[in-house]
């Protein structure tokens, strides 16, 4: 609970739970202080969910769930209480306190991850403006090639990083301390003697040669005594799609090249993960998706940039993607803030087939409501747009398929069903799918109609998953504990350095003083103990109260 004097306890005094619960509800009145809708905690067609305007709180009557403005938007957005705090004092306008950090090192990671954010805005305001130039004129031509007209481009702040190994490091170089710009991904370095002209555009391979002659290079040296000069782009002549966190700014890129040399590297060349960027952790688009997959309750997911942008441009808004990599487990926790409710699009070849199919388990670990858009043979997302048009699209949608309908389909296309030994490989390959929903009712219906599609006892089916599901068990209770104890024995330590910082730092300010109390890392570590069901059979009460 916010005390007086705490920044929770501020917001919560100027916020309107019925305005904030507004965003995500919408609500009726009904009656002189109360307001009723579709509770957005569970599935009802009855309003049950009500907001009293008085008393600041709400209660499901369907569901039991109540609580005050944070408790509802760290429920609906699957953040944390601090996160919570934050995003209701940004709808308010409510200005954030000055960060206390709980450490030396933590203030420092601070610090550089607002440098790169910094680097990168203007790193893509870089690649922008040389997209309008004439170096641009063939990656203007592969865009339209594409069918993205200049709003497009606009929107997505599309780039060109010139054919230049220089250009983009002297623009920064008066900005940002070098040490930083190694830490931001964009750049590369090489031994003086070793370096390859191969690294630089063309046209400054000559101006390389002048460089090393240069006597005022030799006192440009980095802290590391790396030489300046040895810095070079990994970006080159390439088309720049940013990246961008939850809040639109630009955290890192794919580039996608225009030459025709093999010694360009990749086709697509994406940034490494830094301070601000981790690939596992990024939905492309959402910033801009959002909230209409808030509103429309459904995501469309697809596997590539110029996918994504190709669908979004077509109209439809809710459309993210795996942004180039294999969709991953925090990706799935990310979009289930916005909509429990998902159509994946992937291409139809073999390695979509496999990339679908993964994603599918971890969608539905995480209880996501699945249909599969299974698009016609050769035709990606983008380019079944540009041949087939919006309303192809809109009527592929609409004939989306079950997930678990195009698992079965999968089975049966892979394996020779009409025989004992097909029908089992069949079976092998599906039951791990059902083993993964968590309703036991759902697992049953659906292994009903695996039986009744593949010609196979109902009962015996049964038979198999609950001999599968007993192995798993089995297996589950072998594992060793070692693995929960020594990670709640990680948050632990990690909260009792971080308390003890605090309390030997005669300069700092104690996460506890003011308007910081919120974020102390003990609180922090018993959520997340929590959370994890990590204290659970763990001797760590009295830990977490002497640490609070």
């Amino acid at each position: 609970m916010a005390n007086p004097g705490d920044f929770a306890y501020t917001v919560k005094q100027q916020a309107d739970i019925v305005r904030i619960v507004g965003d995500y509800v919408k609500l009726k009145k009904a009656g002189a202080q109360n307001y009723s809708g579709l509770c957005p905690f569970h599935s009802e067609k009855t309003p049950s969910f009500s907001v009293h305007a008085t008393r600041q709180f709400y209660h499901c009557f369907g569901c039991g769930l109540s609580g005050d403005v944070f408790s509802f938007v760290q429920k609906i957005e699957n953040i944390t209480f601090p996160e919570a705090v934050r995003t209701v004092a940004q709808k308010l306008g409510i200005a954030l306190p000055r960060a206390s950090y709980s450490s030396p090192a933590e203030a420092k990671e601070a610090r550089l991850r607002g440098v790169l954010l910094d680097v990168h805005e203007r790193a893509s305001a870089f690649f922008q403006e040389y997209l309008k130039r004439a170096e641009g004129a063939h990656a203007r031509e592969y865009l339209a090639g594409r069918g993205l007209n200049e709003e497009t481009i606009a929107r997505f702040r599309i780039g060109y990083a010139p054919d230049s190994g220089f250009l983009l490091r002297d623009r920064l170089r008066g900005e940002f301390a070098e040490d930083l710009l190694r830490e931001s991904g964009l750049f590369s370095w090489k031994q003086e003697e070793s370096r390859q002209p191969s690294v630089l555009g063309s046209q400054e391979q000559q101006s390389l040669r002048s460089a090393q002659n240069d006597k005022s290079t030799q006192s440009d040296k980095s802290k590391d005594g790396k030489s300046a000069a040895a810095m070079y782009s990994k970006f080159r002549n390439r088309v720049m799609f940013p990246i961008t966190n939850e809040s639109g700014r630009v955290i890192a890129f794919t580039g996608r090249t225009l030459s025709t040399d093999e010694k360009a590297g990749p086709k697509y060349l994406n940034s490494p993960e830094t301070a601000i960027y981790s690939k596992s952790r990024v939905l492309f688009n959402l910033d801009q998706a959002r909230e209409a997959v808030r509103k429309l309750d459904y995501a469309i997911l697809v596997e590539g940039q110029m996918d994504c942008i190709s669908v979004f441009a077509a109209g439809f808004h809710n459309v993210i993607a795996s942004s180039g990599t294999a969709f991953t487990e925090l990706q799935a926790k990310l979009l289930a803030r916005f909509s429990k409710n998902v159509v994946v699009n992937f291409d139809p070849d073999t390695a979509g087939a496999k990339a679908t199919e993964r994603t599918l388990g971890l969608l539905v670990e995480e209880e996501f409501q699945i249909k599969v858009l299974t698009l016609e043979s050769g035709f990606d997302p983008d380019l079944f747009l540009r041949r087939k048009g919006k309303d192809a699209y809109v009527e592929a949608l609409r004939n989306a398929q079950r997930y678990f309908d195009y698992l079965i389909e999968r089975a049966q296309v892979q394996f020779p069903v009409r025989s004992a030994e097909g029908k089992v490989k069949a079976v092998n390959y599906l039951l791990p799918h059902i083993q993964r929903i968590p309703s036991r009712i759902v697992r049953d219906e659906l292994a009903r109609e695996i039986a009744q599609k593949l010609g196979i006892d109902s009962a015996v089916l049964r038979q198999e998953l609950k001999h599968a599901a007993n192995t798993r068990s089995a297996a589950a209770l072998k594992a060793p504990l070692e693995t929960q104890v020594t990670e709640a024995e990680r948050i632990l330590i990690r909260a009792l350095a971080s308390v003890g910082e605090m309390q030997t730092s005669e300069e700092h300010l104690s996460a506890r003083d003011g308007a910081e109390e919120e974020f102390d890392p003990a609180r922090q570590a018993q959520f997340t103990l929590e959370k994890e069901h990590l204290h659970v059979g763990l001797a760590t009460e009295s830990l977490i109260e002497t640490l609070l």
